[in-house]
């Protein structure tokens, strides 16, 4: 899933983007205000980590241009900032959680699972697709009682796909949710992925669980 952090603290922000990037998130991260206003209001993110004190536009004001826009990224506010009136305010404002500085890298993640888990009503941190289970807090899957092993690109992909099990989800819809605003990576990736989680998933003769739809995407589970 894709995560934009906006966090001004050049140590604090570069921990976190290595920390999600290793945990299998696309990170996108800046520590400017309005430079974080234009990623937020231009892009497709699962969860916007947003500090409140940036300079140049504050973090409230990007919160409101979110919600303004009817953007449905959840933002987790990160702050300082500890009194009741301040999580009130955050809140009311639209944010989905909110977490005081300083705070458990651990914690952090967990949030961030639960609240793409809400972004595609998933309640339940693992999902069943057939014989394939997929636990979303360890990623680790398995088809029938036999272990499989990804990369964390091919996982990302999966899961993508996972949490929007039996719809047609296009090439673009997974760009923009599994790839990096600045990645470098080429315009087939995206068929090149799926051929290698095919191999992963449905070598062995097992039953096809990704199926191309011709002039649309791709689709995880049955065939409508």
């Amino acid at each position: 899933m894709r995560v934009l952090v906006i966090e001004d603290y050049r140590p604090l922000r570069e921990s976190l983007s290595k920390g999600l990037r290793e945990a299998g998130y696309a990170v996108d991260a800046t520590g400017d205000g309005e430079e974080g206003l234009w990623y937020a209001t231009g892009g497709e993110y699962d969860v916007v980590v947003l500090d409140l004190m940036l300079p140049g536009v504050d973090g409230l004001q990007i919160l409101k241009a979110i919600r303004s826009q009817g953007r449905t990224a959840h933002v987790l506010i990160l702050t300082a900032k500890d009194t009741v009136e301040d999580r009130v305010r955050g809140l009311d404002f639209g944010a989905d959680d909110y977490l005081v500085k300083p705070f458990a890298f651990a914690e952090l993640l967990a949030r961030i699972r639960a609240l793409v888990r809400r972004g595609y009503r998933q309640k339940h941190p693992s999902i069943e697709i057939q014989d394939l289970r997929i636990d979303l807090t360890t990623q680790r899957l398995w088809r029938g009682q036999q272990e499989i092993m990804l990369t964390p690109r091919e996982y990302a992909l999966l899961e993508y796909l996972a949490m929007r099990a039996d719809e047609v989800v296009s090439r673009t819809d997974i760009w923009e949710h599994v790839y990096e605003f600045h990645s470098a990576a080429s315009s087939n990736v995206v068929d090149v992925y799926i051929g290698y989680l095919r191999k992963k998933l449905e070598g062995l003769d097992r039953r096809r669980l990704i199926h191309t739809i011709r002039g649309r995407g791709y689709l995880l589970g049955a065939v409508p």
